[in-house]
């Protein structure tokens, strides 16, 4: 199922419109990492030993290259806001929130493991399982 923007971006419990203070929503509770701990991590080689490669022969994971559009949005909104959020970003927010929550349901590794190609994987999409 494709979520909408609302709840993509926040959880309201209620009507939407009635509450001056959304919360933060599934993305903001699924990607736990800062801008600046997700490309700190992706400097790092373990970051590139996950993941499918992506087709255009670079040998950058589709995590890894996604791990780099979570860093832009995020830096383009550091405070989390709702509001602040474009809506070129929603696309890839739903991606990453789909990725967390299917992940997160497979993999008990990536939550006891930091050597498991699934807690890689996970913080290349900006979810440290160990927070």
């Amino acid at each position: 199922m494709v979520k909408d923007e609302e709840t993509v971006i926040r959880q309201v419990p209620g009507d939407i419109l009635a509450s001056s203070r959304p919360n933060m929503g599934e993305f903001n509770e699924t990607v736990n990492m800062t801008a600046d701990e997700l490309d700190t991590w992706l400097k790092e080689a373990a970051s590139q030993e996950s993941g499918w490669s992506k087709d255009d022969g670079s040998g950058e994971s589709i995590g890894h290259e996604s791990g780099r559009k979570i860093i832009e949005i995020l830096k383009r909104n550091p405070e989390r806001d709702p509001a602040g959020y474009e809506e070129d970003d929603v696309p890839h927010m739903r991606k990453v929130v789909a990725y967390h929550k299917r992940h997160l349901a497979q993999e008990q590794t990536a939550k006891q493991n930091t050597e498991s190609k699934s807690y890689k994987s996970l913080k290349n999409w900006g979810h440290d399982a160990q927070k």
